[in-house]
């Protein structure tokens, strides 16, 4: 090897005139745990350094070329004309950095890099990686699929390639070629990697070429030469690549944290795998020209490559798929929509609904959305056709066509439908249909949607797992060398899912240094690393369906999930793209009124559906009223729970309002007070004239929902439909941009040309600025609010069979079975114990004497068990079991599970107490019957000596029920503790108690921390008598902050206020008392096994590793365990 290079364009002073370059080599962090920046981040500093272009590489991913995509044309459209968010300000979703338009040079005209997609291929069966980058659409088709062929071979998150893949399937693309580069200088590449090279440049030449990447080691020039010597050898001219990680050098040390996660060890293990330097971030063209002096033509040509890759995202032509139906998709869908007609409205639609029909029509046959129509209208035929309730909602509630199609159920007659909300010729984006179904069964519908269309041609929307506080601080800190104890205190102080680091106070609090040199560096790694892509995980529903090859719009993969397969991109990537795509939602309640139905059908012999449901009854409408309404769909928040009371619910329109108007949007306008107040006639409606009136007339002159601001800006500021709803979607990003002016000035302008006052005018601008962002749409409003009639009809007249279908579609709504079962027992409902002789796995209904149903609670209630046995019980039971010992030999269930039903106490049936049933179980100690005509071994009989054990007091059965199945139907834990916790209110004397300072206790049922309420928390507590709103300011909340997230038991002292029948207690002092709960008993299994063991006792159950259940170390580990909360944030 000569030290002279065998380029002959050598430039020894590196001054050759930079006329560019192109970064071809670039990691985003959507290759997960390695890339250390944002592709936003990466696309804005391109443009800063002023680079041609920048390719974004991610390992044998195009997850990230979308995000680039999206913040290049951001950057496009607004370089000149709007400034841009600056470099150290942070975006709330992903964090990152955005750039500065001041930092871009835009002498001569705005400068922008173009964006090369490609991928960073790894091979199994090869040293060398090859960047992919395709030059056109065909090349791009190709590279998808290869990916695709990859991931389809391999695990979620896996993509195998081998080196035969690359010969059939990388036709158009340019190959670059990337030796090993930590090799040492003597052994610069294998011969493997040499002849891997030149059999890519045989077979396709001219399109392979040989990446040199820095060291950053103080050997780079003699890199390079190594590098130009090989691309001689292999017939691969070089090219400069920077294989860039970072977008700045300051990113350096969360590269390192994450290249410690990704091998699971600690930063100070890290040794050779620590970036040398932080020279691995995007650099300029002077830069890179200097670095690549010796060899200035491998700068030159990265503009070549940059040139001829010409592919750009906007070229993804994206087709819904047009199957076979009988005749072009617009006739049939025109056929269909007509049929619709007819079946809604029998005796002739009027000229107000066949006018938005036309209109419809028109656009969608302009746009070209026929087909997506179709899709969704087929989908739910499927479902209906299986007997699955489903319902579409949200925007596309909006459209009449959707209505007679069947896909949703609000008719125009209900709302003011406004179809622009939905579909816009103006907007740029495809539609969205929302569609739920049954939560149980949805996945019968995602399977018939792959087999029908093909797994090549369907794909569910990825979802990108970002770091949240909690993730961030517990991965980071153990790099760190924090201890468990440290992070878990730390993860401790977070709310939810919060996007915050801790702040100095809580630092302080935990009793750390937050000026510690470690510390305080792991915090600001923590702040870094929020936001930032963890990995890929499926959509909870966004289907992508095309008329072509799926796998060569975008990658597919495998989910975790059995029989499911996922592209890479999220919604937000396809929306980018225009790519349309069905949401296959799961609503549990939908599946709690299925089966609420077919027990009304077996019980009751009433045969209902969503639409024969008796309408507007009075009763449930009362019910509501009085603010019962746990387990109702939409309205059981708290929240939800005190505002009813003040509504008044007296007509389906009124749930409409209720269910739209406790959000943040109406909230955070302002909107709440001023409604309430009128409809309980203490104020009149502000005279804005009689064409907004009109506009507002049902909400009483107060916007509740994003319609009523689009029309309220085509009725009085004369915009066009397509012109509101584009000052619907912006406002929010003006209002962060700081150019909201425009907008007003153009609205108040527009109101007072139509004659209104520049107060009306400059009013109204207010309320629509105040909750457009946020505001519900009346149409998904109107969708939900039918739930909410459907739920509270079944409530109010059959509270037994609502109880047992909402048992039995655990897990889903606000409560925990044990509110459930309380709430249906105090609506007179007898509620029966599980029992090996009457249960099955579901929840049932038994009929009394009296006629009335009682509710038999199943076996899916208890921890543990598994339908499969509960099954083999029901089916063996025959005249019933006698005892324990019949159960195992004739259902064939193992010990393991017999004890679990002992637990429960299921055996009280037979005689035998919590403790007998206990003894007599685990005295079986084979884990299956004998097989017949064999005897038992000797010393393995099955009969035990009888023996008398001390009953249980009634505080051990209310844990041990507890401890079994989350819930009794014994006494509640505040019975039982309230005569050792003097000084308290029970919730039942709340409503006559004088206006004051009260103290209360209970158990913890519910936390919320609404973002609209800044800061404030909202905590229910049960006893013994009913629940009990607290709520808790933010002073307050940091004072008591541990007992606030960790209590289960907790007691309140505060100020007492009332509104009508709402109480609540605004709290001053809070006092953790989950200890407490303690004293009601220890867990069975010790109480058995106290004193010295006989040898003809039962042995204690032993684990799988051989050791007993370990006790929770402190009462309160153990209060957590057995009266466990549901938090909402």
């Amino acid at each position: 090897m000569t030290s002279e290079p065998p380029d002959t364009d050598h430039d020894p002073e590196g001054i050759a005139k930079v006329t560019g370059y192109a970064e071809l080599c670039v990691t985003s962090n959507f290759t997960f745990l390695t890339g250390a920046s944002h592709p936003e981040e990466l696309v804005a500093r391109a443009a800063e350094l002023g680079l041609a272009a920048i390719a974004i590489t991610d390992r044998n991913s195009l997850a990230g070329v979308v995000r680039a995509y999206s913040a290049l044309k951001v950057l496009r459209d607004e370089a000149r004309a709007l400034p841009i968010r600056s470099q150290h300000r942070i975006d709330g979703c992903s964090r990152q950095e955005i750039g500065s338009p001041t930092d871009i040079d835009t002498s001569g005209g705005v400068r922008l890099p173009r964006l090369i997609v490609g991928a960073r291929l790894v091979l199994r069966d090869c040293a060398v990686d090859f960047l992919a980058l395709p030059t056109d659409r065909p090349a791009y088709k190709r590279l998808s699929r290869l990916l695709s062929r990859g991931k389809m071979r391999a695990e979620k998150g896996e993509c195998h390639l081998d080196l035969a893949d690359l010969d059939t399937g990388c036709a158009g693309m340019i190959l670059i070629a990337l030796p090993d580069s930590t090799r040492t200088h003597n052994a610069a590449v294998s011969p493997d990697s040499v002849q891997a090279i030149r059999h890519m440049t045989r077979r396709y030449p001219g399109h392979v070429f040989l990446g040199a990447a820095p060291r950053y080691d103080g050997s780079d020039q003699a890199w390079f030469d190594d590098c130009a010597a090989l691309a001689l050898r292999c017939a691969a001219p070089m090219v400069a690549v920077g294989d860039v990680l970072m977008h700045r050098a300051h990113r350096r040390p969360l590269a390192d944290v994450l290249t410690c996660i990704r091998e699971g060890i600690v930063i100070d293990q890290i040794g050779t795998r620590a970036l040398p330097n932080a020279e691995r971030r995007l650099k300029g063209a002077e830069d890179m020209a200097r670095l690549y002096r010796r060899h200035p033509a491998a700068i030159r040509r990265t503009l070549d490559i940059a040139a001829r890759c010409a592919f750009d995202l906007s070229e993804l032509a994206y087709e819904y798929p047009d199957e076979d139906g009988g005749g072009p998709p617009q006739q049939r869908l025109e056929r269909l929509a007509r049929a619709g007609l007819a079946r809604r409205y029998p005796q002739g639609a009027d000229a107000r609904v066949q006018g938005l029909l036309e209109k419809e029509l028109h656009l969608v046959a302009e746009l070209g959305y026929a087909a997506y129509f179709l899709t969704v209208h087929d989908i739910v035929a499927e479902a209906r056709r299986r007997g699955i309730l489903c319902q579409g909602r949200g925007s596309a509630a909006n459209s009449v066509i959707c209505y007679l199609l069947g896909i949703t159920d609000v008719s125009p007659d209900l709302i003011g439908m406004v179809f622009e909300r939905f579909i816009s010729r103006h907007r740029g984006e495809p539609p969205d249909i929302d569609v739920d179904f049954e939560h149980e069964r949805r996945e019968e519908i995602i399977q018939w949607i792959y087999d029908r269309y093909g797994r090549e041609r369907a794909g569910l929307c990825a979802t990108v797992i970002h770091f949240r506080s909690r993730a961030a601080i517990r991965e980071v800190g153990k790099v760190m060398g924090l201890s468990q104890d440290v992070t878990a205190a730390l993860a401790g102080q977070i709310w939810g899912w919060s996007g915050d680091a801790p702040g100095r106070e809580r630092v302080e609090e935990l009793g750390l240094n937050p000026d510690d040199r470690r510390l305080a560096q792991t915090m600001r790694l923590i702040a870094t690393i929020i936001g930032f892509p963890r990995h890929l995980s499926q959509h909870v529903g966004g289907f992508v369906i095309t008329k072509g090859r799926l796998d060569e719009l975008c990658p597919i993969g495998n989910a975790a999930m059995a029989d499911r397969t996922c592209i890479e991109w999220d919604k937000d990537d396809i929306d980018a793209l225009g790519i349309l795509k069905v949401d296959i939602l799961a609503l549990g309640m939908l599946t709690c009124l299925r089966k609420s139905f077919d027990l009304l059908a077996r019980h009751e012999g009433q045969a209902l559906t969503l639409d024969t449901v008796p309408q507007e009854d009075g009763a449930t409408y009362r019910m509501l009223t009085r603010a019962d309404a746990v387990g109702v769909f939409q309205v059981e928040s708290r929240a939800q729970m005190n505002f009813l009371p003040r509504m008044k619910p007296r007509t389906f329109y009124d749930l409409v309002i209720e269910v739209a108007i406790v959000r943040p949007g109406p909230i955070q306008g302002g909107m709440v007070k001023p409604y309430i107040r009128r409809r309980q006639g203490l104020e009149a409606a502000e005279p804005f004239g009689p064409a907004l009136a009109e506009v507002t007339a049902k909400t009483l002159g107060v916007p509740l929902f994003q319609e009523q601001a689009m029309q309220i800006a085509v009725v009085g500021a004369g915009y066009t439909a397509e012109e509101a709803d584009r000052l619907r979607r912006s406002l929010a990003s003006f209002r962060r941009m700081g150019t909201i002016g425009e907008h007003r000035d153009r609205f108040v302008a527009g109101m007072m040309a139509n004659g209104y006052s520049a107060e009306i005018a400059a009013a109204c601008f207010t309320q629509i600025e105040g909750f457009a962002d946020y505001g519900f749409p009346e149409s998904h409003a109107a969708a939900f609010a039918m739930l909410t009639y459907v739920s509270s009809w079944l409530k109010c007249h059959h509270p037994a069979v609502f109880a047992c279908a909402l048992l039995n579609s655990q897990p889903m709504g606000f409560y925990a079975p044990a509110q459930i079962v309380r709430d249906v027992r105090e609506h007179g409902v007898e509620t029966r114990p599980i029992c090996v002789n009457a249960s099955a796995w579901d929840n049932t209904l038994e009929r009394r004497a009296d006629g009335a149903l009682a509710l038999r609670l199943g076996f899916r209630q208890i921890k543990g068990m598994r339908a499969e046995d509960a099954d083999w019980i029901a089916a063996a039971r025959g005249n019933g079991y006698p005892d324990p010992e019949s159960l195992w030999l004739r259902a064939g269930i193992s010990p393991a599970v017999l004890e679990r039903l002992a637990e429960a106490d299921a055996f009280a049936g037979q005689g035998l107490n919590r403790r007998d049933a206990l003894w007599a179980v685990r005295a079986i100690r084979s884990p299956a019957p004998l097989p017949l005509f064999n005897d038992p071994i000797d010393g393995e009989g099955l009969r035990e000596p009888a023996v008398t054990l001390p009953g249980m007091h009634l505080g051990e059965e209310v844990v041990e029920d507890y401890l079994s199945t989350r819930l009794t139907l014994r006494a509640h834990p505040m019975e039982l503790l309230r005569p050792a916790i003097p000084g308290l209110t029970c919730h039942e004397s709340l409503a006559t108690t004088p206006v004051g300072r009260v103290t209360v206790c209970g158990l913890v049922i519910t936390r919320q921390r609404p973002g609209t309420a800044s800061g404030v928390v909202f905590v229910t507590l049960e006893d013994e008598t009913g629940v009990s709103n607290i709520v808790v300011w933010p002073k307050v909340y940091e004072r008591f902050r541990r007992a606030v997230m960790g209590g289960r038991l907790l007691k309140v002292t505060g100020r007492l206020q009332r509104e009508g029948i709402v109480v609540h207690l605004i709290a001053d002092q809070i006092e953790d008392l989950s200890a407490r709960l303690s004293d009601l008993s220890h867990p069975l299994h010790e109480m058995i096994a106290t004193g010295e063991r006989k040898t003809d006792e039962s042995p204690l159950r032993q684990t799988q590793r051989g050791q007993t259940r370990p006790r929770p170390l402190h009462p309160r580990d153990q209060a957590r365990q057995l009266f466990p909360s549901r938090d909402f944030h």
